[in-house]
């Protein structure tokens, strides 16, 4: 089944009073980006995080949005400037000295001084905090690779009428490369004709002869048989079970070579009609395997 690289998904967990939330976001890309948001403190997860995410995820760009909150006693505890707050209530004792003040000092006024009351400088618990995110980011990345394939099944029935359009296009084409010899024989008598007005008597066995060689040169059926292989060859791709965007995206090259090379060679209007319907054909596919894992 392929997937698409394209998908959103979100998840939160709670483990022992500390809750971690993730939103993930993947597009398209040659290879695996990873653009990753860890809050402060939590940067000693980073490379977890990273062995995780590839065990989903094989090509794309993965933004990847991480908060922790943790609401336990521990983590909400305050510290108090002892010193500072000794030296603020000093210099307000010195203010009320100068005005003549009588006013108390009220402990409101002391606690709002910077740098007086803020937060304990906690040592986080990396291994607690993992056992939160890691079950958030496993449900995240089940719901991105669910919603990826969901859209890799509506690529999969596009790919598969499209190939049925090439392969019938090929048909036609292999059809109409059948008959070259006698039309190459009939242009030749025609072209001959024209020319000597009908003055010069036509050898029949010379103008097969020559008929021949152009047929010969305008072979195209080592370009069909490959094009028929690699036709075999990408649908069994769309049913594999692992990334195959990149084998994909070889095997359109790969057509075009083959599909120019017969454009080239075989001289036919309706060939050439037709090759150019088919290019159009894998141009679209080229397309659509650029967001394909």
């Amino acid at each position: 089944m392929i997937r698409s690289m394209t998908a959103y998904a979100q998840s939160e967990a709670t483990v022992e009073q500390l809750t971690a939330s993730a939103e993930v976001r993947s597009y398209n890309s040659r290879h695996l980006d990873l653009v990753l948001r860890v809050p402060h403190g939590h940067r000693g997860l980073e490379e977890r995080i990273k062995s995780l995410v590839t065990g989903f995820v094989d090509r794309g760009r993965v933004e990847l949005y991480i908060k922790i909150r943790d609401e336990s006693e521990r983590a909400s505890a305050y510290e108090v400037n002892l010193t500072g707050a000794e030296a603020y209530h000093q210099a307000l004792l010195q203010l009320k000295d100068h005005f003549n003040i009588d006013d108390a000092i009220p402990l409101q006024l002391l606690s709002h001084a910077d740098g007086v009351i803020k937060p304990a400088e906690v040592e986080r618990d990396l291994d607690r905090a993992w056992s939160a995110l890691k079950s958030c980011l496993g449900d995240a990345f089940i719901q991105l690779n669910a919603m990826r394939e969901r859209e890799g099944e509506f690529l999969l029935r596009d790919f598969r009428e499209r190939l049925d359009v090439i392969e019938a296009s090929l048909h036609r084409i292999e059809s109409a490369a059948t008959n070259l010899t006698a039309l190459y024989q009939q242009r030749l008598t025609e072209r001959i004709t024209t020319l000597t007005k009908g003055v010069i008597e036509l050898d029949p066995a010379r103008i097969s002869q020559e008929a021949a060689i152009l047929a010969d040169r305008s072979d195209i059926s080592e370009e069909t048989v490959r094009a028929r292989s690699h036709l075999h060859q990408f649908r069994m791709l769309l049913e594999a079970d692992e990334p195959v965007g990149r084998k994909l995206n070889f095997l359109l090259q790969e057509f075009n070579r083959e599909f120019n090379t017969m454009a080239s060679k075989a001289g036919n209007a309706d060939i050439s009609h037709t090759i150019v319907s088919v290019k159009s054909e894998l141009e679209k596919l080229r397309e659509q395997v650029q967001n394909v894992e």
